[in-house]
C-alpha cells in the first residue's frame, strides 16, 4: 500500500494551477478539433485555414505549463500521488500540444481535398472527428475529478474511432481502382482519418495517464501493471 504523505499546502496550490492551465489548453485543442470538423463537414475553406493559422496559444501554454512542472519537480520535490500528478501533467501536456498540431494536419489535408468534389465517406469521418473530440474531453474530465471508471470507458472507445478508420481505408481504395480522378481527395480524407485516429490515441494517452495517476497502475499497451 502507498504510504501516507502530508499534503504541502504550496504544491496542492501548484498542482491546482497546473490543473486550470492544463483544462484551459484542452479546451483550445478540442475547439480545434471540432472547428476542422466543422471546415470539412460544411466545406468552408475559411474556417480550415482558422485552425491553420489557430496553434500558437496551444504552443504558448505547452511552454509555460512545462516550466510550471519543473519549478514544482525542483523546489517541492513532492512523493507519492503527488509526484505523479506532476508527471501525468508533463505527458498530458505534450499529448495536448499534439492534438494541436495534428488538427492543424488535417485542416491543411481539409483544404486540399475542398478542391475537389466531395468522396463519399459515409459519414465516417465526421463520426470519427466526433468520437475523438468527446474521447478528448472525458479524458481531460477523468483527469479533474480523477475518475478512473471515465478514462477506461475513453480507453474501450478507442477501438471504435480505429475501426472507423480502417473502414474509410477499405471503403475508399475500390473507389480509387475505379476511377483515377478520384484519387487525390480520397488520399486526403485516408490522410484526415489517419490523423483524427492520432488524436484519439493521444486521448487514450491522457486516460492512461490519469489511472496511473490516481491508481499507481501502468495500464499502457494494455498492461496492469502497478
Amino acid at each position: 500500500m502507498e504510504p501516507t504523505t502530508r499534503v504541502v499546502p504550496q504544491v496542492q496550490e501548484h498542482l491546482e494551477a497546473l490543473k486550470e492551465r492544463l483544462l484551459v489548453m484542452g479546451g483550445l485543442a478540442e475547439e480545434q478539433v471540432r472547428l476542422v470538423s466543422a471546415a470539412l463537414v460544411d466545406r468552408d475553406v475559411d474556417l480550415a485555414a482558422r485552425v491553420q493559422a489557430g496553434d500558437e496559444p496551444l504552443n504558448i501554454l505547452h511552454k509555460e505549463i512545462d516550466q510550471r512542472c519543473v519549478r514544482v519537480l525542483a523546489l517541492h520535490q513532492p512523493v507519492a500521488i503527488d509526484l505523479r500528478a506532476v508527471l501525468a501533467a508533463v505527458k498530458i501536456n505534450t499529448d495536448l500540444e499534439r492534438v494541436g498540431d495534428l488538427a492543424v494536419n488535417v485542416a491543411e489535408a481539409v483544404h486540399r481535398y475542398l478542391q475537389h468534389p466531395p468522396v463519399d465517406v459515409a459519414e465516417r469521418i465526421p463520426r470519427m472527428a466526433d468520437l475523438a473530440q468527446r474521447m478528448l474531453r472525458d479524458a481531460l474530465d477523468a483527469y479533474v475529478r480523477q475518475a478512473v471508471p471515465l478514462a477506461e470507458h475513453v480507453l474501450q472507445t478507442d477501438d471504435l474511432v480505429d475501426a472507423l478508420k480502417n473502414e474509410v481505408s477499405a471503403a475508399l481504395v475500390p473507389v480509387m481502382e475505379a476511377s483515377p480522378a478520384v484519387i487525390a481527395p480520397a488520399l486526403d480524407v485516408i490522410l484526415i482519418a489517419r490523423h483524427l485516429e492520432r488524436i484519439a490515441d493521444h486521448a487514450t494517452n491522457i486516460a492512461e495517464d490519469v489511472i496511473f495517476m490516481v491508481s499507481a497502475r501502468d495500464v499502457r499497451h494494455h498492461g496492469p501493471t502497478a
